[in-house]
């Protein structure tokens, strides 16, 4: 199927091209659409924290707030308190302004804070109803000399924050994407060579774009879908842009021989053809089964009942499958454009032909990876338990991870309504993102009433007193001592639940109150979403090398893998390991947002780096290869291209880990670490070293599923090299080469 994929576009590509081109700029329009429509996500599950949400936005008649920080002049002063009161009449006759708050002066008496609440609006009246109380309320200063303003509160802050997201997710871009061209021209050693994966990249991208522009018309989506399908579109369109034009100039080798043996120079457009077919039936074979473990392993997170998970998870498989489809159809139209300047290295032209002399592969026996996994074949016991324990305490730090949502601590206080944020809560006492807010169907005097008996808690910092939220609806603030999600916070949500306002409908929301329902729906679901990944991966795997052994143990080192990748985690975020060499967000803990992307989006990959390698040994071990032997040469054929994507997926998620958001941050540093961590550790050590040990039991299976997979599993077909599978038309015999040698090398 693949190589019939490969020959259209090869034979059409100039109506391929022309339909990438379209889709391309499809693609460019969405982006903008999506980057300006990302809000929260609307929660089709409600536990009781986002139930409370869901009823002050239908039933309330309360909006988003803006808080404005007057400082610089004496809250005393007349003039100050005159011009405080004008621009409050102002603010108060501004449509969609539902009420005022009094003036609140800072508790060190440098400045007066302004709360602006604005009704339940639409999207478009509230964004006028902010820009005009925003206007009015910067003008302050030209009434107060001395003065300044800063601007913050929820509406001010949500604008502020999907402003950096674009911000991080521009720059993350526009780094990435020069350092992967340079990475490229270095490994293929040509800028035309190298600019067919970069220009695949790039479709593949604006056609992920365009994917997510689709799933925004069905659900909310917010700043974490759009860097997953940012992250996920860069990095696997490199790897399969980067496989299929490696293995292309490979089986280019033998079509250079066939063309000067006949008398040409270098090969002819059906030449071509035939190399791109053969590449496209085992190379594009492996990305088929790769874009569909990637699938796989975002498949689990569906099964969690948390919607932003789900989008994210949604999002991703349609990205996952539009980096297949872009790297198998636009690399093949580009391919057949100009391939004519694509050729192999002079040494591997050098090596194919004295192989082809002597008629044996031994060249597949030499090279730096051939070596490196003969070493780790030599003591493949002293290895395996080596690197197994050095792994497991790299993620030792895991068993006391804590999780905790990020909010305004992973943000950077370079953003002024963050910034305003932190002085609300530390010099006005007022609560941002409180840790626990009740709602409940009742007046303010009666919530107040019943929310006095918690002054006394041991938890309790202060009552904040209650808020009207609309007809017959108010809202009462705890403030919690230290940690806002932290045990004795989550502790105290628990104890309010129990003990409600006596008669009256009610919800516990909060920081704590979500972080306490996010907890429990994870553990709920987690096994589930676990198991359902797994098994997708076994059969994936088995489908492709027919053995049991082989999906089991890859699974068994990815775990390891990521758990080494976790404990780094814990130490960066948690504990604050190398914070300042790295200039990253020290939060306590990490995001359950983040941990369940890392996890799903590092397994894949992991199995990607495992597909490509076994993919290549499987073929070897087909032709009749011992394992040890098969494993050399399947990793020196693999090797430099493994390590060459790896380094570039390294320099894709080291720019989004340079970001200042904190969730990108951490999820690019997560995904570096375990990219780095499998494409060497692993993949170079451990794998050898496994499958040594087991040597002819990797490829076992149970005689019903070995007749199963005799019957369905998905071989390679060599493609005989006296036949023209283009339909081009080529001869059919070339004197004096070896095609069967030719082929396999």
């Amino acid at each position: 199927m693949t190589s019939r994929v490969g020959r259209f576009c090869f034979r059409y590509r100039w109506w391929v091209l022309a339909a990438w081109l379209i889709l391309f700029v499809a693609g460019g329009l969405a982006a903008g659409q999506v980057l300006q429509g990302l809000g929260a996500v609307e929660q089709r599950y409600a536990p009781e924290s986002v139930r409370a949400a869901q009823v002050l936005d239908q039933a309330g008649d309360r909006g988003g707030e803006i808080v404005a920080l007057v400082e610089g002049a004496d809250p005393r002063a007349q003039g100050v308190r005159d011009a405080m009161a004008r621009a409050t009449a102002d603010v108060l006759g501004i449509a969609g302004v539902a009420e005022m708050d009094d003036p609140v002066v800072a508790t060190d008496g440098t400045g007066t804070a302004l709360q602006v609440t604005l009704s339940n609006l639409d999207d478009d009246a509230e964004d006028t109803a902010v820009l005009q109380v925003s206007e009015r309320l910067r003008r302050i200063p030209d009434e107060v000399p001395g003065a300044t303003v800063r601007l913050g509160g929820g509406e001010v802050l949500n604008s502020d924050v999907s402003q950096a997201v674009q911000d991080d997710l521009s720059t993350a871009e526009l780094r990435s994407l020069p350092l992967t061209a340079i990475v490229l021209v270095f490994v293929f050693g040509g800028l035309v060579v190298a600019g067919v994966p970069l220009l695949a990249t790039l479709v593949s991208t604006a056609g992920a774009f365009a994917v997510l522009f689709g799933f925004s018309q069905v659900v909310q989506l917010d700043s974490n879908v759009v860097t997953v399908v940012t992250l996920l579109s860069l990095g696997l369109s490199v790897d399969y842009g980067l496989l299929l034009v490696a293995r292309y100039r490979e089986e280019l080798v033998p079509e250079y021989q066939r063309a000067r043996a006949a008398g040409d120079r270098r090969p002819n457009r059906s030449h071509r053809a035939a190399a791109l077919t053969r590449a496209w039936g085992t190379a594009g074979r492996t990305i088929v089964f790769s874009a569909l473990t990637v699938a796989a392993a975002l498949s689990g997170l569906l099964l969690l009942r948390i919607t932003s998970l789900q989008a994210m998870a949604a999002a991703g498989i349609s990205v996952a499958l539009v980096a297949m489809v872009a790297a198998l159809t636009f690399t093949a139209a580009m391919l057949g454009t100009v391939g004519r300047w694509i050729r192999p290295s002079r040494r591997s032209l050098r090596q194919a032909t004295e192989a082809a002399a002597r008629g044996d592969d031994e060249d597949a026996e030499r090279g730096f990876f051939a070596r490196l996994a003969r070493f780790t074949q030599r003591w493949p016991v002293l290895l395996t338990l080596g690197v197994t324990a050095a792994l497991l305490a790299a993620g030792a730090p895991l068993l006391g991870a804590t999780i905790k949502l990020p909010l305004l601590q992973g943000m950077p206080r370079s953003i002024e309504s963050v910034a305003v944020a932190d002085d609300l809560s530390t010099r006005y006492g007022r609560s941002t993102q409180p840790a626990v807010t009740v709602v409940a169907r009742t007046d303010p005097a009666a919530l107040d009433a019943w929310a006095a008996r918690w002054r006394s808690d041991a938890e309790v910092i202060r009552v904040e007193p209650a808020r009207p939220a609309g007809p017959n609806l108010a809202t009462v603030v705890l403030a919690v001592r230290g940690d806002a999600q932290g045990e004795g916070a989550q502790a105290l949500v628990q104890r309010v639940r129990a003990d409600r306002p006596p008669g009256l409908e009610s919800w516990v929301t909060g920081s704590a109150a979500v972080l306490v329902d996010m907890l429990a729906t994870l553990r709920a679901g987690l096994p589930w979403a676990i198991l359902v990944t797994l098994v997708a991966m076994v059969a994936l795997l088995f489908l492709m090398t027919g053995s049991v052994v082989v999906p089991l143990k890859a699974i068994a080192m990815a775990v390891v893998s990521l758990a080494a990748t976790f404990g780094v985690l814990v130490g960066v975020f948690q504990h604050g390991w190398l914070s300042g060499l790295l200039d990253t967000h020290t939060i306590g803990g990490l995001s359950p947002f983040v941990l369940g992307l890392v996890f799903a989006f590092a397994f894949g990959l992991s199995m990607d780096y495992e597909v490509f390698l076994l993919s290549r040994v499987k073929e070897y071990v087909d032709r009749g290869q011992q394992t040890d032997a098969a494993v050399r040469r399947g990793l020196q054929r693999t090797g430099r291209v493994i390590t060459s994507a790896a380094l570039l997926m390294l320099v894709v998620f080291a720019c989004f880990g340079a970001a200042k958001v904190g969730d990108i941050e951490q999820v690019g540093i997560g995904l570096f670490v375990a990219v780095l961590v499998d494409a060497t550790i692993v993949r170079c050590l451990l794998v050898p070293a496994t499958m040594s040990l087991l040597g002819r039991w990797n490829w076992w299976a149970p005689g019903p599923l070995r007749r199963l997979y005799d019957r369905y599993g998905l071989r390679e077909r060599d493609v005989p090299a006296d036949t023209d599978p283009t339909g081009i038309g080529r001869p059919a015999t070339i004197p004096g080469v070896d095609s069967d040698a030719a082929r396999h090398d």
